[in-house]
This record gives structure tokens, C-alpha cells and sequence, in this order.
């Protein structure tokens, strides 16, 4: 048993000759290893618990593909756990680390309970990504909200608008709040004063960015310009536009927030901050596989690059 252990795993101390004959009787019998017997001999899952809010944003689904390209090339598999923002649901995804049926977390959830991922993050591997907690000791991979939402801003400001109103999350998330940061330091750099009846806090769904511009137009003074934390929301706000007949950029300016892929496919095409999705997910999958196999390793926080695209909804 031992030598055909040793086999399996390619360990050098194997004469070729036995290797081969071993080799050869593991293809006669159509031999299978037990994985779960392995695994809980060296107390390890081979498991990456994924966390996120759901599965409808399409923003997710491309980190979520980045981390599993990489967790597949280090012989990982991932569990992708769905919260829907639910703090008990969460609890019960956790367990799964401290009953060993994961090795670690990459959490995307905004609406985390931070004192008991600050918890898990003493006691077992952590990674957050996206949204993270600025004061917590666990290593997370983002970009910088507060400068993308600023650049967006700036760019509508260059075009001459003054009147720019924001489409905005919940602002218990740090995302939402840096976003706002932002947009109030691009509008103070240029002198244009805040309008409270022009930011909206809402979800991150269409209807809800359909809602907040029907809102908005329904105002004596409209906005020229809107800006989006999403580009769900930028989408749902080029509904209302259209609703109410009115034109794209002509009428109202449109600038989302995330790059999805449908962004590039509506018309008018969305100008939006670009996040790097796939490469966001591929650094958190190998912070925590080296934080997995290098435990005592301290781990930097690694903030990633964005990109203004600009596209017909500002420039038609």
C-alpha cells in the first residue's frame, strides 16, 4: 500500500521499474483513488469556499472564474456559497471550514457580519475581495472605488455638465461609500455644489436603476448627467432615459461602473469604470492558496488597476 501511495503521489524514492509495474496495475484494475480518504488523512478538503451575495449579478460571475481557473491549476476545487446578504446563512457556510469540508474563504459579500469574518480570519484562512473591511488584519484584493468613481465624474464634469446625479448602493458598504467620495471630490474640485435630491440609495438591481431615473426626471430640475455604482444600475437608469423619450447622450449623460459584458452591448453603448473581474479573481485564489500552503507567510493586500472606457452613452 505504501509503494502504490507513493506512486500516486510521484514521489522520487520509486525505482522506475517498480513505478512501471505498479503503473501497469493500476491501468488493469481501472484503479480510482479515494479522495475523501486521502484528504482526511492529511486534513486537508482540496475545497475553496467562495462566498458571494448571488449569482444574478454578472459582475460575480467573472471572478468567480478567475479564482476557479487558478484553484484548478493548483489542484483545487472551489464551493460557491450564495448569502443573498443572509448574516445566519453565512454562519452556516463557515462551519463548513471548521468541520475541514473547505480549506479556506474567499469572501465578495458586502454585507458580511465583519466581527465574525475578522473571527474566521484568526482561525482560519481568509481572503476578501472586492469589498473589504479597511480596518480588519485580513488581506484583501480590490481597486481603488474612491479614485475610479472620481475619474468618472471628472470625465462628465470635462464634458460641461454640472447638473450630475448619482445612483448609489446601500451605503453600509464601503464600495458605495468610497464611490460617493469620489463623486463629492470630483463636484468640489470644480466648485459644483451637492444636491441631496439627486443621489439615490438603492439595490444593485435594473429595476431599481429604472426607478431612481424615473425619479429623477420626475423633478422640476433634472440632471443632465448620472453617474452608476454598477453598471446594472447604469443599464436599468438607460431604460427609464428611453421610457420617457428622451436620448442618450443628447439629453442625459450615462456613466456605469464594473464593465460587465453587456455594457459593450446596449445601445447606446455604456461608457463605465473598467474592473479588472477575471484578474481580481485570479489574485485571490492565489493569495489564499499561499496563504493555505505558506501559513506563517505574511499576506499584502493587493489593490489592481481600473480603467475609464469611455463609450456612446457620453460621446454619441
Amino acid at each position: 500500500m505504501a509503494t502504490v501511495s507513493r506512486v500516486l503521489n510521484k514521489h522520487p524514492s520509486v525505482s522506475l521499474k517498480t513505478r512501471l509495474k505498479v503503473e501497469s496495475v493500476i491501468q488493469r484494475l481501472q484503479y480510482e483513488p479515494n479522495m475523501l480518504g486521502r484528504n482526511l488523512r492529511i486534513s486537508q478538503s482540496r475545497m475553496l469556499l467562495i462566498l458571494v451575495p448571488s449569482i444574478s449579478n454578472p459582475f460575480y460571475s467573472k471572478i468567480v472564474q478567475g479564482i476557479e481557473d487558478v484553484a484548478r491549476k493548483h489542484n483545487y476545487n472551489i464551493l460557491l456559497c450564495t448569502t443573498d446578504t443572509d448574516i445566519e446563512r453565512e454562519k452556516i457556510y463557515f462551519d463548513l471550514v471548521k468541520h475541514k469540508l473547505a480549506d479556506g474563504v474567499i469572501s465578495m459579500d458586502p454585507a458580511v457580519d465583519w466581527d465574525d469574518l475578522i473571527g474566521e480570519g484568526r482561525n482560519y484562512p481568509v481572503i476578501q475581495c472586492c469589498e473589504y473591511s479597511e480596518n480588519s488584519q485580513i488581506p484583501y484584493v480590490s481597486i481603488d472605488n474612491r479614485m475610479a468613481a472620481y475619474k468618472a465624474v471628472k470625465h462628465l464634469i470635462t464634458l460641461g455638465h454640472r447638473k450630475i446625479a448619482m445612483i448609489n448602493s446601500d451605503p453600509r458598504f464601503l464600495y458605495a461609500r468610497l464611490r460617493k467620495e469620489g463623486y463629492l471630490k470630483a463636484l468640489e474640485e470644480y466648485g459644483i455644489p451637492y444636491r441631496e435630491e439627486w443621489s439615490i440609495h438603492t439595490d444593485l438591481g435594473f429595476e431599481s436603476g429604472q426607478r431612481a431615473m424615473r425619479a429623477f426626471l420626475a423633478q422640476e430640475d433634472k440632471p443632465t448627467a448620472v453617474f452608476c455604482v454598477s453598471d446594472t444600475l447604469a443599464i436599468g437608469a438607460l431604460k427609464g432615459i428611453k421610457e420617457e423619450g428622451l436620448r442618450v447622450p443628447q439629453d442625459i449623460a450615462v456613466v456605469g461602473f464594473d464593465n460587465i459584458q453587456f455594457a459593450s452591448m446596449m445601445n447606446p453603448t455604456l461608457t463605465t469604470v473598467a474592473q479588472p473581474m477575471y484578474e481580481m479573481g485570479c489574485e485571490a485564489a492565489r493569495m489564499l492558496i499561499h496563504k493555505l500552503n505558506h501559513p506563517d507567510d505574511p499576506l499584502r493586500s493587493v489593490i489592481l488597476d481600473h480603467e475609464l472606457i469611455i463609450r456612446e452613452s457620453t460621446m454619441g
